[in-house]
């Protein structure tokens, strides 16, 4: 079982950064890909980026790569999101995911992840 915090999220400016932080339980945090959604009113759930368990290999939706930058701390069971040049697009609630097995390869499919954060609000005031 792997629980999942967010935090990090707040109101910004268009072209501010922000940085999300997602805290995970447990002793096989280095054996999971983890990936980072969104979801904004009305919208579906939205991926924004994963990074594997195993050689650090990430992957970006289209609509940040080049902005978005994920990257993970094994030592400290934490996955960041570092989101720059922010639009208000980005506007959504962000979730952090763990992939549903240890080892799984990466992937921008959610149904590959089965364990879900409880999201944290990101606002990009224009």
């Amino acid at each position: 079982q792997v629980q999942l915090v967010e935090s990090g999220g707040g109101l910004v400016q268009a072209g501010d950064s922000l940085g999300l932080s997602c805290a995970a339980s447990g002793r096989t945090f280095s054996s999971y890909t983890m990936g980072w959604f969104r979801q904004a009113p009305g919208k579906e759930r939205e991926f924004v980026g994963a990074i594997s368990w195993s050689d650090g290999i990430t992957y970006y939706g289209d609509s940040v790569k080049g902005r978005f930058t994920i990257s993970r701390d094994n030592a400290k069971n934490t996955v960041y999101l570092q989101m720059n040049s922010l639009k208000p697009e980005d506007t959504a609630v962000y979730y952090c995911a763990a992939a549903a097995r240890r080892w799984t390869s990466i992937s921008g499919n959610r149904n590959t992840y089965g364990y879900w954060g409880q999201g944290t609000q990101v606002t990009v005031a224009s």
